[in-house]
């Protein structure tokens, strides 16, 4: 096949304007390569405006020994607290427990004393034992059969506003950004991808030398649209639901014991009301049109209720909002709470890589799996000069 070499010709494509996306925008752009961002709805549209919004190295992985994806995330998390003030608030957060309590206070205080260790030992790693005398202050929580509080920091931010934060830094280091766009076919050329989109009713064309999949729950559909058959892998679709009442939680962020199966779920401080979130179940259809369960409601409801009392006789009529969002899980026998939240590259030949799919990953560590793509296949694109280093960019609200 012959090169078009009339066609418009980028180092980096990306499809997909989430988190991942604008990250690997970010670093393309910060290592000197000409990027192409396509997004087909709006920045942040899918799972990356449906999350918990939590900045946090991921307490709950200790337990699966996912030491690497905690320490890694708590780097994360520092950086952004220096990088992206505006955005990323350290917060308080607090583990009541209970009689009932599958972990006790001693695994969790050994849990606590790990995360510590895999922060660093700063001043904001470290974590306390609330004194009984204080519990009165802690939001109305329940105190009946309430043997221990623990406190610890993590942080919280808004991920839509930290995804256009990220995509404005990619801007302004010369990236580009066709949105609403619609990717419509990529064909593999020799040592490229001819990229085919849809903006504005017409149909574009152009060249990259490494075209990046980071569309989310819809990166299976994006491969089907290779005409080169690029085998998927083997994923679930996890829907995660969060509600949202009146009402306020002033001393910080908690994390609680779901009491039908004793998985953790988080109530948040949210815009002067009170999130309560995430639930998981397998979902299956178009990502478009994921929505919140009646039965993910009752449970997040039952939850709250649980531990604070004043929201034991709360309704569906009480919810002022709610969210569903979608992970991306490797398929395993095991429960979704369980499996291993490490990234995934999957590329279309091994022995040169021109697409490159991102499978899972979390918000919190966005750029440190930005900066890993970008390391792995560099010996796919040219040679350029770096302009920026993404550890030292400032993210703004504006």
């Amino acid at each position: 096949m012959k090169p078009r070499a009339s066609l418009h010709h980028y180092d980096v494509v990306i499809v997909g304007g989430g988190i991942h996306g604008a990250g690997v925008a970010q670093a393309a752009a910060a290592h000197g390569y000409s990027t192409l961002v396509l997004e087909q709805f709006g920045l942040a549209a899918g799972t990356s405006s449906r999350s918990s919004k939590l900045i946090h190295g991921g307490l709950r992985y200790l337990e699966t020994a996912q030491f690497g994806l905690v320490r890694e995330c708590l780097i994360e998390r520092s950086l952004l607290l220096k990088n992206a003030p505006e955005l990323v608030k350290l917060k308080p957060f607090y583990i009541p427990i209970y009689t009932e309590t599958s972990r006790p206070a001693w695994q969790i205080r050994a849990g606590l004393t790990l995360y510590s260790t895999l922060a660093g030992l700063s001043g904001n790693s470290h974590f306390k034992i609330v004194p009984k005398r204080d519990w009165n202050h802690l939001d109305g929580l329940d105190h009946k059969s309430l043997q221990k509080v623990f406190s610890y920091y993590d942080a919280q931010t808004d991920d839509k506003l930290l995804t256009g934060a990220v995509t404005r830094s990619a801007q302004s280091l010369g990236a580009g950004l066709e949105m609403p766009a619609q990717l419509v076919e990529a064909e593999r050329d020799n040592h490229s991808y001819i990229v085919r989109y849809q903006k504005d009713g017409q149909q574009i064309e152009c060249r990259t030398s490494l075209l990046v999949n980071a569309a989310g729950p819809w990166v299976n559909d994006v491969l089907n649209k290779v005409t080169q058959k690029v085998s998927p892998l083997a994923v679930d679709l996890i829907q995660g639901t969060h509600i949202i009442l009146e009402g306020s939680v002033t001393q910080g962020i908690y994390y609680i014991e779901a009491p039908e199966d004793r998985r953790a779920v988080f109530v948040i401080p949210w815009k002067d009301k009170v999130m309560v979130g995430t639930t998981e179940s397998l979902y299956h259809g178009n990502p478009a049109k994921v929505h919140p369960l009646a039965k993910e409601k009752n449970y997040l409801l039952q939850t709250l209720g649980y531990y604070f009392p004043k929201y034991r006789h709360h309704s569906h009529h009480d919810i002022v909002d709610s969210f569903a969002g979608l992970r991306v899980l490797p398929r395993t026998a095991g429960a979704a709470f369980s499996r291993p939240r490490d990234i995934i590259f999957h590329s279309d030949q091994p022995d040169e890589p021109r697409l490159v799919t991102i499978y899972g990953g979390k918000l919190t560590a966005y750029r440190a799996t930005a900066e890993k793509l970008i390391n792995e296949f560099r010996f796919v694109l040219p040679v350029r000069q770096a302009v920026a280093d993404t550890r030292t960019l400032p993210l703004t609200l504006q």
